[in-house]
């Protein structure tokens, strides 16, 4: 005859509160939920840091490798390519298609043959006499 012990004793308290009954009202659970609220932030602050520390680091290595081959960031160039467009050089190569005048875009076929008959100059003789066959 030995007594009987019950295993569930602890587990009827924590049941009650599963199945909607009254929870005990830790006095303190406003002020804990607040520190980790803050803990929270202050964690996403030192990684944001940290990042930003990092991506520094980065844009300086970046910067050093621009600076010994002579390369520009895409921001510069597109500013530059920008520039470039809105005030065309006088002796430019390229133009805005805005630009051509109606009518000039029939001689094309001159053109071409002026530019042939240049290239033809600089060839060797015997190729010179297979382009004009």
């Amino acid at each position: 005859d030995q007594p009987r012990v019950s295993l569930c004793t602890g587990a009827t308290k924590d049941m009650g509160k599963m199945l909607g009954g009254e929870e005990e009202k830790d006095p303190d659970a406003q002020k804990k939920e607040e520190e980790r609220q803050e803990a929270l932030r202050q964690q996403e602050e030192e990684r944001k840091a940290k990042h930003a520390r990092m991506e520094a680091e980065r844009e300086k290595v970046r910067q050093q490798i621009r600076d010994k081959y002579g390369l520009k960031k895409k921001e510069e160039k597109e500013a530059e390519e920008k520039a470039a467009l809105e005030q065309p050089c006088e002796g430019s190569l390229t133009r805005p298609k805005k630009a051509i005048p109606a009518g000039c875009g029939d001689e094309e076929e001159e053109e071409e043959e002026s530019i042939l008959d240049t290239v033809l100059k600089y060839l060797p003789g015997p190729l010179q006499d297979m382009f004009k066959k």
